[in-house]
C-alpha cells in the first residue's frame, strides 16, 4: 500500500480524470449553444467527448451536476476572458463586455437559463450560480472601466451597461446583429465615457 505524501504532483490517472472531465465540460458548453437543452443529454455530451456514458456520469452524477458545472465553467471562462481585456480605453471595454455576452459561451449559459426557469430542481443551482457570476463580472467592468462607485449614479451606469450587453446578446442569438450592434456599442461607448467622466 502506498503513502500519499502532500504536495505530490498528481499522476497519470488524475491528469486523465482531469482531462476527460474538462473536454465533458467543454462538450456540454457547444452542445447547449448549439442544440439546447432539450437536445443536451448526457449520451449526446459524452458521444461529443469521445467518453463513454458510465464516465460521464462517473464526472457528473446528473444531467444537472453536469450543465450546472458547464455553466459554472462558462462563468470562470467569461470572467478569465474579461480579466485578459488590458485596453485602457473605455470605449474598447465596452466592446469587450458585449463581444462577451453575444458568444457561444453566453448561448450556452442563455440556454440553461430557459431551462432552469421549467426546471424546479435547476433552478436554485443556476440563480446562486448566476448571482455570483454578475457580481463578479461588476466588479470585473467596474475595474476595468476605471469606475469610481462612490460617485452617484455610477454603480448604475456599469449595471446598466452590462445590463445592455446582455440585451444585445440575447437580439444576437435569432440573427446576425452585428451592424446595428456596432452602432449601439458606440453610442453606449459615448454615454459611459460622459458618466464616468
Amino acid at each position: 500500500m502506498g503513502v500519499v505524501t502532500e504536495g505530490r504532483t498528481p499522476g497519470p490517472k488524475q491528469d486523465r480524470s482531469r482531462a476527460t472531465r474538462q473536454r465533458l465540460l467543454e462538450a456540454a458548453v457547444s452542445c447547449l449553444a448549439e442544440h439546447g437543452w432539450a437536445g443536451s443529454t448526457v449520451s449526446v455530451v459524452a458521444m461529443r467527448a469521445g467518453v463513454s456514458r458510465g464516465a460521464a456520469q462517473h464526472h457528473f452524477p446528473t444531467r444537472e451536476d453536469l450543465f450546472t458545472a458547464a455553466v459554472e465553467y462558462v462563468a470562470e471562462e467569461r470572467s478569465a476572458a474579461l480579466r485578459a481585456v488590458t485596453v485602457q480605453d473605455r470605449a474598447a471595454v465596452v466592446a469587450a463586455l458585449v463581444d462577451l455576452y453575444t458568444g457561444p459561451l453566453f448561448r450556452a449559459a442563455l440556454q440553461l437559463w430557459v431551462a432552469a426557469s421549467n426546471e424546479e430542481q435547476l433552478r436554485p443551482r443556476v440563480t446562486e450560480l448566476e448571482a455570483r457570476v454578475g457580481r463578479e463580472t461588476h466588479r470585473i467592468a467596474v475595474g476595468l472601466l476605471g469606475a469610481d462607485e462612490s460617485r452617484p449614479g455610477v454603480r448604475e451606469t456599469v449595471q446598466g451597461l452590462l445590463d445592455m450587453a446582455r440585451g444585445l446578446g440575447l437580439a444576437n442569438v435569432l440573427t446576425d446583429d452585428t451592424a446595428r450592434r456596432g452602432r449601439v456599442v458606440a453610442q453606449w461607448a459615448a454615454l459611459v465615457e460622459d458618466a464616468l467622466g
